[in-house]
């Protein structure tokens, strides 16, 4: 069974459809005894940083989640979540992942929306894409690349498209929204 991270965070329903397209069973839950149950646990969503941090920490979930050994996934809020810190309402986030999440620049046209390909790749979720497979972006805020990223995007700036550390993988695209490309790495993550 596949745990989605309930968060009130938006874009739950689209990651549960695209997993129903591939044949697996889910089920969007917060509940801790279903998290740690689960084979595989993801956490995506749109959303603001620091209501689901709230969230998370007001149901004990921020706990759960760093305690997790099985693979877990964040989509774009999850993965932003997933980092140290956010300018985003300056919130301490999860801090698996050592880099700071940023807000984009002023002066550009922010959010970043649309498709874009890659600047560097590799990694276990990457195995049959390529740097010039675009993904679909919607974010105003950034990760840093350090030293847990395994992808790089441009826009604006070089950002980290993806981020892996132990059992824990990120994607800032949402692979349930880019085509094949993106199935592809909702595969590599399921077949973990």
């Amino acid at each position: 069974m596949i745990a989605i991270l309930k968060y009130n965070a938006g874009n739950i329903r689209s990651v549960q459809n695209s997993l129903d397209r591939l044949g697996y069973h889910s089920v969007i839950t917060d509940s801790e005894t279903e998290l740690r149950n689960a084979h595989k646990v993801i956490i995506p969503g749109v959303g603001h940083a620091g209501q689901a941090m709230r969230y998370l920490r007001g149901k004990g979930l921020d706990r759960v989640i760093l305690s997790l050994t099985q693979p877990v996934l964040g989509i774009c809020l999850g993965l932003q979540l997933m980092c140290r810190s956010s300018e985003e309402d300056n919130t301490q986030c999860l801090g698996i992942f050592s880099s700071k999440v940023k807000r984009f620049p002023e002066g550009n046209i922010v959010p970043h929306i649309g498709w874009n390909n890659f600047i560097t790749l590799s990694g276990a979720l990457f195995k049959g894409t390529e740097t010039t497979d675009d993904m679909y972006y919607v974010h105003s805020y950034y990760a840093e690349p350090g030293s847990d990223t395994v992808a790089t995007c441009e826009y604006i700036l070089l950002f980290s498209a993806a981020m892996q550390k132990d059992n824990f993988y990120a994607t800032q695209f949402h692979p349930e929204k880019s085509a094949s490309a993106g199935e592809t790495v909702l595969k590599n993550f399921l077949a973990l």
